[in-house]
């Protein structure tokens, strides 16, 4: 279970302070994306996007858009449908399936940067998502990415909006080098 076809179609605020360390028009992966709202703030900023998600009601929306390529496809139950592709940037928002962890590290160009939020233990007293499979333990992105990329910032822990919940953040960069990086301040 996830959420990510919540309606909100407000860029996430982790999303929008990383989105900056993307290469300008360079091509962004939107995985699980749901109604698009991150895939469509990366295409009005004049990035190319992939938008991936299972359900096609909600790519609709996405379809026919000249920034975004809306892929329908089912990340848990079939082969990775990226093989061999690679992307400037990797945005993945409320959605966790971690099998997919070591195909985000390899869809992942040199220079690229994983921008990942999702929920935590914690959150099932605030609702959904609450069983364990879909809630990340403490500290799990960071060791899942951590020696494989860069990792730039990571925080977790109760957080107020858009709504009371237990979250994960990470961003990454594949190879460069981390003591040239400017960091954006956040909002």
């Amino acid at each position: 279970m996830d959420l990510r076809h919540e309606r909100s179609m407000d860029v996430s605020a982790w999303v929008g302070r990383f989105a900056p360390l993307i290469v300008r028009g360079g091509s962004v992966l939107d995985l699980a994306c749901g109604y698009g709202r991150n895939a469509l703030f990366f295409e009005a900023g004049g990035w190319r996007v992939t938008a991936v998600d299972r359900d096609a009601q909600a790519l609709a929306g996405l379809r026919g858009r000249s920034g975004i390529e809306a892929l329908e496809a089912d990340l848990e139950a079939a082969a990775w449908p990226l093989a061999g592709r690679r992307f400037d940037a990797i945005v993945v928002a409320n959605y966790l399936h971690r099998p997919l962890f070591p195909h985000l590290v390899e869809a992942l160009g040199e220079g690229g940067v994983l921008i990942y939020e999702t929920f935590m233990s914690g959150n099932e007293r605030f609702g959904r998502p609450s069983n364990p499979d879909f809630l990340l333990r403490s500290n799990e992105l960071l060791e899942a990415f951590a020696g494989r990329l860069n990792v730039v910032a990571f925080e977790q822990g109760e957080v107020a909006r858009p709504k009371p919940a237990m979250v994960q953040r990470l961003c990454a960069i594949r190879g460069g080098d981390a003591a040239r990086l400017r960091l954006p301040e956040p909002d």
